[in-house]
């Protein structure tokens, strides 16, 4: 991973990015090629935690949860799979995590150094005048200088109070992901997309799973025709989904084969372990060095406008330590090609995070993008919708997969037609798959009326964002 003699004390790049996540390595893959001198420093691997603790790992256990799910109804096809239920071993589905990783790592940084990029290994810190020094590392003690400066240091998983990771009883993302077996029974503390998607695949592979939201419902953001889907199937499958109220701490059971979790209302839960799924916080520990001219708002964040650009001249930020910004890889993707436009002086508009995709794996799965039907309502907006369940839909009747539907939320013109797509949001089989014809539509401001024209194939499971459009002019083959 070094490459100490390119990147020697002093040595100056166009661009040092500190943290080579998502935001990080696709700064130092776009800005060379424009032709950039790179340096990345990275405290572990490049790829960061989406690629080795987050977004990969977590969607290889929800595959595992998907083809367990698919041969335990393999004779609803005719398909004989045997007398006896299908079992799951969960350390070969932890070794195979493992090396779809390590083939995407290998492939990262076979492009970083086709591109020469320069990466070192250590923490990086930003001093004054643009300087990077490497420290803790293996190449601890380097300093290097940029002609521009792109923080992307990450994110690492909040905790609550009463709730100590110890990686045996209460764990995190992180230990979750290196576990070698299914624990029997799961508090899952967090009812957001990590937490769901958390609690749909240790449910699939047998665990008895409990998740508990502060919130007043699960999946905060979405919209509630589509949280619906997700809570009736949830309970469908035995996922006791409890809301409103919080967790105060945990009693270890004395046996040592468990805990009890205590409710602010008074409950207790008995689980042998315990899913920490509150969000994450920012990395800027020790980020900055001296007088760097960059804000780090009270929340740990940096704070950066539109363009990626920091109060601090030449320096820059992007991914899940920029302030006020879905923490999402595809928006750290995003962010750094803006970053590396406005600095090359090229024309470049900023992100737009209300109209971001969203894609969260649960069963059924969640994708969307712009507002949803709440929202468009709380900023003043008159709205028409359309929902068409995939109880219709060929395709989804084929796989026998129908739970789910798709829901188009429109701005309602004066005379009562609707006008530009506002926001689709999708809920059930493959939907992940199916949401870049609905951003398009949501970010070209289309209408009903354009999106309309276009042929889904049949049978699809895309005919159904097609019906639902052509619903909405009116003129509906299949609903009003």
């Amino acid at each position: 991973m070094t490459d100490v003699a390119a990147g020697a004390s002093g040595q100056h790049y166009d661009i040092v990015v500190i943290g080579g996540g998502p935001g990080g390595y696709a700064t130092a893959l776009y800005g060379a090629a424009a032709g950039l001198s790179i340096a990345i420093v990275e405290r572990d691997l490049v790829g960061g935690t989406c690629l080795h603790r987050g977004c990969v790992p977590a969607k290889e256990f929800l595959e595992t949860a998907a083809v367990y799910r698919t041969v335990r109804r393999a004779g609803e096809f005719g398909v004989t799979a045997g007398e006896r239920e299908p079992l799951v071993d969960f350390s070969v589905s932890q070794a195979r995590k493992g090396q779809v990783v390590d083939q995407l790592f290998r492939g990262l940084t076979g492009l970083l150094k086709g591109r020469k990029v320069t990466t070192l290994s250590g923490t990086g810190a930003l001093l004054p005048d643009h300087r990077v020094r490497v420290v803790e590392g293996d190449d601890a003690g380097t300093e290097l200088v940029g002609r521009h400066v792109v923080l992307a240091p990450g994110s690492v998983p909040r905790s609550l109070p009463g709730l100590d990771v110890d990686g045996r009883l209460v764990l995190t993302s992180d230990e979750f992901l290196d576990l070698d077996r299914v624990p029997p029974s799961v508090a899952v503390v967090g009812g957001g997309a990590i937490g769901c998607e958390f609690a749909s695949l240790l449910a699939d592979l047998g665990s008895k799973v409990t998740i508990i939201e502060a919130l007043d419902s699960i999946l905060s953001g979405c919209d509630q025709d589509v949280v619906g889907v997700v809570k009736r199937s949830f309970t469908k499958r035995g996922i006791e989904v409890l809301t409103g109220t919080g967790v105060q701490g945990h009693e270890p059971r004395p046996d040592g084969l468990g805990t009890v979790v205590r409710l602010a209302d008074g409950r207790q839960i008995p689980v042998s372990t315990v899913v920490v799924s509150v969000g994450r916080r920012p990395r800027t520990e020790g980020l900055l060095m001296g007088d760097t001219g960059v804000v780090i708002d009270q929340r740990g964040f940096v704070v950066a406008n539109g363009y990626q650009q920091t109060h601090a001249p030449g320096v820059w930020a992007v991914g899940d330590v920029v302030a006020g910004t879905p923490q999402l890889a595809h928006v750290g993707f995003a962010e750094a090609i803006v970053a590396v436009k406005a600095m090359l002086g090229e024309p470049v508009g900023p992100v737009d995070y209300s109209r971001v995709p969203w894609a969260i794996y649960c069963h059924p799965e969640v994708a969307f993008a712009g507002l949803s039907e709440a929202q468009a309502i709380e900023r003043g907006l008159a709205v028409v919708t359309k929902k068409d369940p995939f109880g219709g839909n060929s395709r989804a009747r084929i796989l026998g997969d129908t739970e789910g539907l798709v829901k188009v939320v429109a701005e309602r013109m004066p005379d009562g037609r609707a006008g530009r797509i506002l926001g689709v949001h999708m809920v059930g089989p493959w939907v992940t798959e199916q949401l870049g014809a609905g951003y398009l539509a949501v970010n070209w401001e289309a209408t009903p009326d354009d999106v309309a024209e276009f042929i889904q194939p049949h049978p699809s499971l895309s005919e159904t964002f097609g019906e639902t459009v052509l619903a909405l002019t009116g003129r509906g083959l299949h609903i009003g």
